[in-house]
């Protein structure tokens, strides 16, 4: 049933505030600027000035507009909007009254991503993972066991030896960037397109009474006949190929003689960057076609973005990824950045090294490593072995005969499995709650500070559900408290 009501719409003075001037100590921005441990993003932050220029702004106010941007997961200018309309989110950045008005520039997001790189905010994140809050501590002031909070280990002695504890969960994974899907002929378009735009510079400025050739209109109409072939045959791909290579040859030795007669310096500094990037991409796809082979080490895929690579991934529908292979590890739900490369590796290189920054947090090695089959190679089982770490999954040689133990193992495997999905589902909250299914950054530093703040944030989303976890237990224990005092008075 829907009643009708006249439609009265109230004049502005008028419109009524529900919190009465005061913010909600309960509200999630709040408690989230309780949780940051902001002494250490000051002394991070401080590191990147010197004494001389302009006042910049806070580290509060740069990091925390970082946080909001990515945690809302909307644009740089519509984070900016959202800051100058919600007192919330100005208290969180350490504003001491509401302003009414942009705080900054969007366009200061950039160099906020890159004063705050990969190395600064890993360094952030173990400072929130590993220290307690205070909050999280009961009437007799210790510590409760609600986060992977580091415990202080025990002096050893001859006669006790330190247990390892606690799970380790790892696996590595790409992000992707934000590229089209790269083939040869249309890196060497592109390619020769830009040179075209830099010899029109170029000859603009040497005074030359004539224009260099570049049969542009004959390059461009080469390359849109290949492209709409669905199903070109080898030698039809070659001639193509062959054709661009001799288009961006030209281009690039018109270039080459008009640099004797006029320096690069009309040249801005992004396009002189792509001509360096064009020089290298013509060198590649040169002997790629001389070799008549299709890999080649460091191999460029993007003019835009050079720094990308192919990555392997073989999986269902799509056998390459083009961005950043990552690895990662995950302790009691807090998730840890351990390695970030643009360029192509093997994941399990990476778990000694992983281990290792597990005692560095905790004080001790990792009662068991949780990883897929590919880390389970004899280097890494005689590691583990080593330090008395149980490396999961099925056990290499030949199953048991005896029925009770292969029982054992087999449940002993499938509860591994049933743990590691852990790991596997912060990639989904990565990728699906956050930015990570694609980085729009096109710069390589921009997009590795993306990437790591993004796991800060989903540390800081565990942190938030944990104190509220703890805030109900409280609140269930004043509870039956309440009940036995009444019983007892009854």
């Amino acid at each position: 049933m829907y009643q009708e009501t006249s439609f009265n719409q109230p004049d502005f003075p008028d419109f009524h505030l529900p919190f009465g001037g005061k913010l909600n100590p309960e509200n999630r921005w709040v408690i989230l600027r309780e949780l940051i441990p902001w002494q250490e993003v000051e002394h991070q932050y401080k590191q990147k000035f010197s004494s001389l220029g302009p006042k910049a702004l806070k580290a509060q106010v740069a990091f925390g507009a970082l946080i909001i941007k990515e945690r809302l997961n909307i644009s740089d200018r519509e984070a900016v909007a959202q800051i100058s309309e919600n007192p919330y989110l100005q208290y969180f950045l350490g504003f001491r009254e509401f302003l009414d008005q942009l705080p900054f520039d969007s366009s200061s997001f950039v160099h906020f991503r890159k004063r705050f790189n990969e190395e600064m905010i890993m360094s952030i994140n173990e400072n929130l993972c590993l220290n307690d809050d205070e909050e999280n501590k009961d009437d007799d002031g210790d510590s409760r066991e609600l986060s992977c909070s580091k415990e202080e280990p025990k002096a050893e002695t001859t006669e006790t030896v330190q247990q390892n504890q606690g799970k380790l969960l790892m696996d590595a994974t790409c992000i992707p960037a934000d590229i089209t899907y790269p083939t040869d002929m249309k890196l060497l378009n592109d390619c020769r397109e830009k040179t075209e735009l830099i010899i029109d510079k170029l000859y603009a400025e040497s005074g030359l009474k004539t224009k260099p050739r570049t049969y542009r209109k004959t390059a461009r109409k080469n390359f849109l006949n290949f492209i709409k072939n669905k199903n070109p045959k080898q030698s039809f791909r070659r001639a193509s190929t062959r054709k661009q290579l001799c288009y961006l040859r030209r281009n690039l030795s018109h270039i080459d003689r008009l640099q004797q007669k006029v320096t690069l310096s009309p040249l801005e500094n992004q396009l002189y960057k792509k001509l360096v990037v064009i020089n290298e991409i013509y060198r590649q796809q040169k002997d790629l076609y001389d070799r008549k082979s299709t890999r080649i080490s460091d191999r460029i895929v993007s003019l835009s973005q050079p720094h990308v690579r192919p990555i392997v991934r073989g999986k269902s529908g799509k056998k390459y990824e083009f961005g950043a292979k990552i690895s990662i590890s995950v302790v009691d739900g807090f998730t840890f950045l351990d390695r970030l490369s643009w360029d192509a590796y093997n994941e399990s290189e990476d778990l000694p090294h992983q281990v290792e920054a597990y005692k560095r947090r905790f004080g001790q090695y990792p009662e068991s490593v949780h990883a897929d089959q590919i880390y389970r190679n004899r280097s890494n089982i005689a590691y583990c072995k080593e330090r008395g770490i149980r490396l999961s999954g099925k056990p290499l040689g030949r199953p048991p005969k005896d029925k009770e133990l292969l029982k054992e193992v087999q449940l002993q495997t499938r509860q591994d499995e049933a743990d590691r999905v852990a790991v596997e589902g912060k990639f989904g909250q990565a990728k699906r709650r956050f930015t990570l299914a694609r980085i729009l950054k096109r710069l390589s530093n921009t997009a590795q500070s993306t990437i790591a703040l993004v796991f800060f944030i989903m540390n800081l989303e565990q942190k938030l559900s944990l104190r509220a976890c703890y805030c109900f237990y409280q609140r269930i224990t004043m509870l039956f408290q309440e009940l036995q005092n009444r019983e007892t008075a009854c």
